[in-house]
């Protein structure tokens, strides 16, 4: 049973030592980080985030873990997918301010990868990033929030998407099934539909009539989830497929390390509904719960999870055209997908054991 440590983001007394930063270095004080980094390249896997969103990992942690890195005797960098990096400036991540230079994982223009066999379903193979397969060693700093197409993005998450190409993530959102549906009577033509589509396949023709192109669509399903009205909606059968294509492509990055060279992170703080590839900022669903670290990646993940109460649930915290139903996680009533589908296709690929034992750093 692996050891998931947690550093509670409680405060028990009026003092910097007892405040989430300071529990942070003294988690990685406790982690052996010299067996995992010594001598290496490390690739820090992060989300920057995009546009106008403001609650991505705060730059304060990052900089502690580069640090922490660098005197275990790793050489850092941060990374993220090749069309995140110009806007990582926006929320302070710079090489000034974190001490780590910020390359684009897959290169400027998303064309540094190496192919390798998937051969799951319609997901013959992925482009795994350049930059990420060259590193020595990992680190996977996650940002727990939900996802709309998962459920929860977390470390599965973070290297399943933000370790390969956009054309890969593209070919894992097909996973899900390629059957759109458009209301017409409950259409009221906003478009925010087509204004949150980031590959922008969604227009309107001069009758007004809904259109896909299919050559630009991600499935990302940001149009089924921003639609007020509810008025586009997509084949959802194909969930488990999608989630067992995530697990897959991480075992296909995975590979590419020696043993001992990966550790996760996942910081659980502004907990919101959407992954932060969106580009804006939703309210939190539940307070602030804190930050794990482990090697297992399955471990962690189910630890995440269960740490994420519906009990602790915010009222009024989920935008309007959200609604809580049925029973479950706390996402799975919001998505209406299980989140811990992902952790169990993972765990039955060999990554890691849904069995932990949460320790609790002072």
């Amino acid at each position: 049973m692996n050891e998931v440590l947690f550093a509670s983001a409680k405060v028990e007394k009026m003092a910097a030592d007892a405040t989430l930063p300071a529990k942070f270095q003294r988690m990685l004080d406790k982690i052996d980080l010299r067996s995992y980094f010594d001598n290496k390249t490390v690739a820090i896997k992060m989300h920057v985030g995009n546009q106008i969103g403001y609650t991505t990992i705060h730059p304060l942690f990052v900089k502690i873990l580069v640090d922490a890195i660098k005197a275990a005797g790793g050489r850092p960098f941060i990374t993220d997918g090749s069309w995140s990096i110009p806007a990582a400036t926006v929320r302070g991540y710079t090489q000034e301010v974190l001490g780590a230079p910020i390359l684009p994982a897959a290169g400027s223009v998303d064309k540094y990868f190496c192919t390798r066999p998937v051969k799951y379903r319609s997901l013959e193979s992925a482009d795994l990033c350049g930059n990420i397969v060259d590193a020595d060693a990992m680190l996977v700093l996650s940002h727990g929030k939900g996802h709309g197409q998962c459920g929860f993005g977390g470390a599965i998450k973070n290297i399943a998407m933000g370790c390969v190409t956009v054309q890969t993530r593209g070919a894992l959102h097909s996973l899900m099934d390629t059957e759109f549906s458009w209301n017409e009577d409950a259409c009221v033509h906003c478009y925010i539909c087509r204004e949150n589509c980031p590959g922008e396949a969604i227009s309107f023709d001069d009758q007004g009539k809904f259109n896909v192109m299919f050559h630009n669509c991600r499935y990302c399903m940001h149009c089924v989830d921003s639609c007020p009205e509810h008025a586009i909606s997509i084949n959802l059968d194909g969930i488990r497929y999608f989630q067992e294509g995530m697990s897959r492509t991480v075992k296909a990055v995975l590979d590419t390390f020696q043993p001992n060279s990966v550790f996760y992170i996942n910081v659980l703080m502004n907990i919101t509904p959407f992954c932060d590839c969106w580009g804006f900022t939703t309210p939190s669903l539940v307070p602030d719960i804190g930050i794990m670290a482990s090697p297992d990646i399955v471990a962690i993940e189910q630890a995440s999870l269960d740490a994420i109460d519906h009990k602790n649930y915010i009222p009024d915290s989920l935008p309007e055209q959200l609604e809580m139903t049925g029973d479950g996680h706390l996402l799975q009533r919001i998505h209406r997908k299980d989140p811990y589908l992902q952790v169990e296709t993972a765990a039955e690929l060999g990554l890691g054991s849904r069995e932990y034992q949460l320790v609790e750093v002072d």
